[in-house]
């Protein structure tokens, strides 16, 4: 066995043995490892133990600001935060860019989504040579682990493109109940810098060393941490952000590898740097991993007999090809599962028509249960096939003789058509929480339309079918309807299934299906967005289409002050009325009637954050350094 194998097998041994009665193992530095496994029970390798009281609760992590993720908008987009929570407790605003190094709180929901291991959960687009190791250690800093990584998404180690979405399950964790008696309310996930230790950490966010060592199951307070790993500090209350500070790591340093899959020479060097850096392995050792990983990598794209002829770029459709083929795991339900689960179809379980309420698994959790008569194989295949925030995700189904029932996350605010309906509250009266809402549904559809192979078409976009979670984050469902682009459907029946308000004229009178129909129905929803109304509305006693309404106003003089009247009464500011225009014209933009003069989703999303941009720079204005910029 040479040094660094050694040495690495006895940390992990010390730490495993010292910390067998933690409330969290803290996992030394076997995260760098990426080949750890749970064989034996939960790792601290992997996520923390989900050992708290409860399943569910609110955590919190320290990110540190680096570019491009240095503002509360690209934080809040990497991590799946709430922007404006994320914004309050860092006593900041929506458009801050921070410093570089400057600790950002990050509040997140924690849960325990599998038997062992608590995580929140966020999605990363892969940028150029990506690996599970720099994911987890350069992007994410730490805050989730390689192995979790691994485990989590279905690619293997060589097979990670530029383009494809990893699934990133973040380390956090909830207070046992010994740490509930003691006082404290929340954990937080501490990504260590170089020169922490215990105890500077406790004083910074004033609680006892004691409860430090106790939550990570240290031994002493003068327990060694490493760079790159997580620690766990119990609060009694939320953080607060004169807790942070900006840190400064030392030049050129990169999380260290093990060197467990490759052979390293120089061994008596290697274990000098380990015994002078406290136990951290050494870069170069990261640097002839990532040349074996492109070496393979290359490899598989060179053509035999052709040496020395440099691979050829992948194309977006090739990329998007391998994306759209992943297929995701979904659960196979027993049927009486799922009665079990539902109280068997009781009305109090009742969400609205075939939609039911039902707790399952003994961490109760609540899902939502669609009954479908008939093959149900269509909407089940075309979901284990996508994987966006944006998307309702499918937990899994049932198949009986007479019924199928499709299981799926469960989303506590119903659908954007009740919320617009529903009495109002601060919330509805908020208009950046509609742009936001506005750009969720876009960023699902922009998915759907270019991260699948086929491109697929939902068919069926309107606000009855746009979900709200508990945070207002707006997912698209009922994807029965969904066909592939660019088709001709002829059969008269198929005509009738889209409610006629949301239908594009190509639709109806043609049959024709294309991405364009979707940029329709979305053009539609965002003017119920910005007037509250729904898609049928009265116009002087009569019933006419919300946009042909629209139209009409826009196309008269004195257009800003005739739109006023006829948006939200919420929004009463000049500067809600200059932005409500904004967003009535791009709706519109998507309501034309030729296909090909529409937008597509990506220029919907790109005209969206900047009209949000502009909106929250006129609201909330800022010095120019503390502005987002965007390219315009």
């Amino acid at each position: 066995m040479n040094h660094v194998a050694f040495l690495f097998t006895i940390t992990t041994f010390f730490v495993l043995c010292f910390n067998s009665k933690a409330q969290q193992n803290y996992s030394g530095n076997s995260i760098l490892s990426c080949k750890n496994d749970d064989k034996m029970g939960p790792s601290p390798s992997f996520l923390y133990t989900c050992n708290g009281l409860n399943k569910t609760c609110m955590a919190f992590l320290i990110f540190k600001s680096r570019h491009p993720f240095d503002s509360i908008l690209t934080i809040a987009n990497l991590t799946s935060s709430n922007p404006e929570e994320l914004a309050r407790i860092n006593d900041a605003s929506v458009l801050t860019v921070f410093p570089t190094g400057k600790e950002i709180i990050v509040p997140l929901n924690c849960s325990c989504l599998t038997r062992d291991y608590y995580q929140a959960e966020t999605e990363y687009v892969l940028g150029p040579s990506p690996t599970y190791f720099t994911v987890a250690n350069n992007t994410f800093q730490g805050l989730t682990t390689c192995d979790s990584l691994m485990r989590a998404n279905p690619y293997g180690e060589l097979d990670l493109l530029p383009g494809m979405e990893l699934h990133v399950p973040l380390r956090c964790a909830c207070p046992t109940m010994h740490q509930v008696k003691n006082g404290s309310k929340y954990l937080l996930t501490h990504s260590v810098n170089w020169g922490d230790n215990i105890t500077n950490i406790a004083t910074r966010f004033n609680v006892a060393a004691g409860s430090v060592v106790d939550a990570n199951g240290f031994s002493t307070p003068t327990q060694s941490l490493f760079p790159f790993t997580t620690v766990l500090i119990p609060l009694p209350s939320e953080p607060l952000s004169s807790m942070t500070k900006i840190v400064s790591d030392p030049p050129n340093m990169s999380p260290p590898l093990v060197c467990s899959s490759i052979k390293c020479n120089s061994k008596r060097k290697f274990h000098t740097v380990i015994a002078t850096t406290g136990g951290s392995m050494v870069l170069l050792c990261a640097v002839l991993y990532g040349v074996f990983l492109f070496r393979k990598r290359s490899a598989r794209f060179v053509k035999r007999g052709e040496e020395g002829e440099k691979a050829k770029k992948l194309s977006s459709e090739n990329i998007r090809g391998k994306i759209a083929i992943i297929e995701h795991h979904s659960n196979v339900y027993d049927f009486e599962e799922i009665k079990k689960a539902t109280d068997n179809f009781s009305s109090k379980h009742g969400i609205k028509g075939s939609v039911f309420g039902g707790v399952f698994g003994n961490d109760k959790n609540m899902l939502a249960v669609k009954r479908m008569r008939g093959d149900a194989s269509k909407e089940v295949n075309l979901l284990k096939r996508v994987n966006h925030f944006n998307l309702i995700k499918l937990q899994g189904y049932c198949e009986t003789d007479a019924c199928s029932y499709l299981v799926y996350e469960y989303m506590e605010n119903g659908s954007l058509r009740e919320w617009l309906s529903a009495n109002r509250t601060t919330q509805h009266q908020i208009l950046a929480k509609r742009i936001l809402i506005s750009l969720d549904i876009a960023n699902g559809l922009q998915y759907l339309h270019n991260f699948t192979e086929p491109s697929y078409v939902h068919m069926n976009i309107n606000s009855g079918n746009i979900l709200l979670n508990k945070d207002l984050r707006a997912k698209i469902a009922n994807f029965a309807f969904a066909e592939e682009s660019e088709r001709k459907i002829t059969s008269s029946c198929a005509l009738s299934r889209v409610e006629r308000g949301y239908m594009a004229p190509e639709y109806l009178e043609a049959g024709m299906v294309t991405t364009k129909m979707d940029v329709y129905a979305f053009g539609v929803v965002l003017l119920e967005l910005v007037t509250g109304k729904d898609f049928v509305t009265i116009q002087e006693e009569r019933k006419a289409m919300l946009h042909v309404v629209m139209v009409n106003l826009i196309a008269k003089e004195n257009e800003e002050e005739k739109v006023s009247l006829f948006i939200d009464p919420s929004f009463t500011g000049n500067n809600e009325k200059v932005c409500a225009l904004q967003l009535v014209k791009l709706g519109l933009a998507c309501l034309v009637e030729e296909p090909e003069e529409r937008p597509t989703m990506v220029e919907v999303v790109s005209s969206l954050l900047k009209i949000y941009v502009s909106y929250m720079d006129q609201i909330m204005p800022l010095s120019s350094s503390n502005s987002l910029s965007m390219e315009r």
